[in-house]
C-alpha cells in the first residue's frame, strides 16, 4: 500500500496545473488499497484565505474526487491543515537546533533586501553560537530560523518522471524554516507532515524540483528515508508559454461555469503529460483508474488546447443518458429562462435534444441557450421577402397543406413522403424543394439539419415546456402567407 497526498496552498483559485496534479495522485491512491491526503497548507498568514480553501474543495468535489482520510466532519473527511499544526512543528525545529542543523537569524529586512542581487542569504548569522542566539530570543528580539545547508555536498534525486537530478549545495543558499511570527514556513513543514502522514510518493509541479533539494536535506538531517518524488512538467498554452489568464479562463470554477462536464475535464486532464498505449483518449474515471501509471508520465511540457478539450466534453455528452444529461444542463436552462416540468418524457427529451445540439455546440451553457430557438421563430425582412415570392410560396403552401390536418407529432418519415408527393407535383427538386422549407421553419438560411430539427419540434411540442415548444404548424402559420 501507497500513500499519496496533494497538498495546495489556499492563496488563488484552483487552476488546471492544481487539478491535473490531484488527479494523477487521486488515480494511483485508488489502486492497490492505496491511500490519498488533502492537506492544506496554510501557513503563508498574509496570502492564504479560507475562502480559497473552500473553492479548492468544492472544485475537487465536482470534477470527482475524494481523500481517504482526515478530521471526520459527520461521516466525511475534512482536510488536515498546517495551521492546526503549529505545535508539532516547534517540537521538530527544537531538534534541529539540538543537532546544530538549524540556526537563528537575526538579519533585518533592509539586510536582506540587499542580499537580492547575491546568489540568496549571505549566511550572515550561520556561524553564530547558538546559546547567545537562544538568550537574544528569550530576550524578545526578532529572529527567523534557518536550517544550515551543507556544504560542498551533491543532494541528487532520482525522480519517477525526470530521472537523475542532481544539486550542488553550495548552489543553494539556507532557507527560512520558521518565520519571526513562530509560523513555519514551506521546505520545513512539508518535510514534517510527509513525514508523520507517512507519504511515500510525493507528485507536485517541476516547479518545486528546487525546493525539493533543500527537503532532501532536511530529510537527512533528521535521520529520515525522503520519499519517492515524481515533478510534473509544467501545463503550457499553445504558444508554449506558461498557461495563464491570457490564454483564456482557466480556474476550475471557470469551467463548470462555462458548461463542461467534470468527466471530460477529468478525462482530458490525465491525457495532458500521460497517455494510454493504445492511444485510446475517451475514458470514464474507472478506466483511468486501472490503466494510469506515473512511470509512463513525460517530462516534456503538456500543451492545453481548449478546442481539443471541447471536443472531450462534446463526447462525454454522448456518453450520457438522456435523464442523466438534463441534470446536467438544468442549470444552464434555467439561466437561459427555460423551464420545464420534472416529468420523465420532458427529461428524455430535452436530454435526447442536447444529444443533438452537441454535434453543433460542444458547451452546456451554449447547447442550453439553443434550446430558444425552438420555442421562439424569428425572420428577418430579406427571409421573409423570400419566403412570398412565387417559387417559394408555392413549395411551402403545398408542405402547410400536407401537414396541417396530420396528427401531432408529425414524423420525419412521414415528411419525407410529403417532399416527394411536392416534387412529383411541382416538378422541383434539391435546394428549390428543401431551402423554402428550410427558411419556412427556421427563418435561416442555414442551422441544425432539417432532419434533427423536426423531430424535436414536433415532439417538444407536446410537453410542457415554457416558452411553449413551437412545431411545424405553428411556424409556417406566423409567416401569413
Amino acid at each position: 500500500m501507497s500513500r499519496f497526498r496533494f497538498a495546495p496552498s489556499p492563496t488563488g483559485l484552483v487552476h488546471v496545473g492544481n487539478l491535473r496534479t490531484a488527479l494523477f495522485n487521486y488515480l494511483l491512491s485508488k489502486q492497490n488499497d492505496n491511500k490519498m491526503i488533502l492537506r492544506i497548507e496554510d501557513t503563508d498568514e498574509e496570502r492564504s484565505e479560507r475562502e480559497f480553501e473552500y473553492g479548492l474543495i468544492e472544485a475537487l468535489k465536482w470534477v470527482g474526487l475524494s481523500w481517504d482520510e482526515g478530521p471526520d466532519k459527520g461521516g466525511e473527511y475534512a482536510p488536515y491543515r498546517q495551521s492546526e499544526r503549529i505545535e508539532i512543528y516547534k517540537e521538530y525545529a527544537k531538534k534541529l537546533i539540538k543537532s546544530g542543523d538549524a540556526y537563528y537569524c537575526f538579519c533585518s529586512k533592509e539586510e536582506l533586501e540587499g542580499d537580492e542581487h547575491k546568489n540568496g542569504y549571505s549566511g550572515k548569522c550561520r556561524d553564530l553560537y547558538i546559546n547567545e542566539s537562544i538568550i537574544r530570543v528569550g530576550n524578545g528580539e526578532n529572529a527567523t530560523l534557518r536550517f544550515k545547508i551543507p556544504k560542498n555536498d551533491t543532494v541528487v534525486i532520482y525522480d519517477i518522471v525526470r530521472g537523475k537530478v542532481e544539486f550542488d549545495t553550495n548552489l543553494l543558499s539556507d532557507p527560512i524554516i520558521v518565520r519571526t511570527s513562530g509560523i513555519p514556513a514551506y521546505n520545513f513543514s512539508v518535510v514534517v507532515d510527509d513525514y508523520l502522514m507517512k507519504i511515500d510518493t510525493v507528485i507536485r509541479g517541476e516547479d518545486h524540483l528546487s525546493n525539493t533539494a533543500r527537503q532532501v536535506l532536511i530529510y537527512k538531517a533528521f535521520e529520515i528515508k525522503p520519499p519517492k518524488f515524481a515533478h510534473l512538467s509544467m501545463v503550457m498554452g499553445k504558444d508554449n508559454a506558461k498557461l495563464s489568464k491570457r490564454h483564456g479562463s482557466v480556474s476550475v470554477s471557470e469551467f463548470k461555469k462555462n458548461g463542461y462536464l467534470p468527466q471530460a475535464l477529468f478525462n482530458y486532464l490525465t491525457l495532458l503529460g500521460w497517455s494510454s498505449k493504445d492511444n485510446k483518449e475517451i475514458f470514464s474515471k474507472e478506466e483511468l483508474i486501472n490503466k494510469f501509471r506515473l512511470k509512463s508520465v513525460s517530462k516534456s511540457a503538456a500543451i492545453f488546447d481548449y478546442k481539443k478539450l471541447q471536443w472531450f466534453n462534446r463526447e462525454h455528452i454522448r456518453l450520457l443518458t438522456p435523464e442523466d444529461l438534463y441534470e446536467y444542463l438544468l442549470p444552464f436552462l434555467k439561466g437561459a429562462d427555460i423551464v420545464t416540468d420534472a416529468s420523465k418524457e420532458s427529461k428524455n427529451w430535452i436530454g435526447k435534444t442536447a444529444k443533438v445540439l452537441s454535434n453543433y455546440h460542444q458547451l452546456l451553457n451554449e447547447i442550453a441557450i439553443e434550446f430558444e430557438q425552438f420555442s421562439v421563430f424569428k425572420i428577418d425582412k430579406e427571409h421573409m421577402e423570400f419566403v412570398h415570392s412565387i417559387e417559394a410560396k408555392e413549395v411551402i403552401i403545398n408542405f402547410y397543406n400536407e401537414i396541417k390536418n396530420l396528427p401531432s407529432p408529425v414524423s420525419f418519415g412521414e415528411i419525407g413522403r410529403i417532399t416527394k408527393k411536392i416534387q412529383t407535383e411541382l416538378g422541383v427538386k434539391g435546394k428549390a424543394l428543401y431551402h423554402p422549407i428550410r427558411v419556412a421553419l427556421t427563418g435561416q438560411d442555414q442551422g441544425i439539419e432539417l432532419h434533427d430539427l423536426i423531430p424535436i419540434i414536433e415532439n417538444g411540442s407536446e410537453l410542457n415546456i415554457s416558452p411553449k415548444v413551437l412545431n411545424m404548424k405553428n411556424r409556417i402559420e406566423q409567416l401569413n402567407l
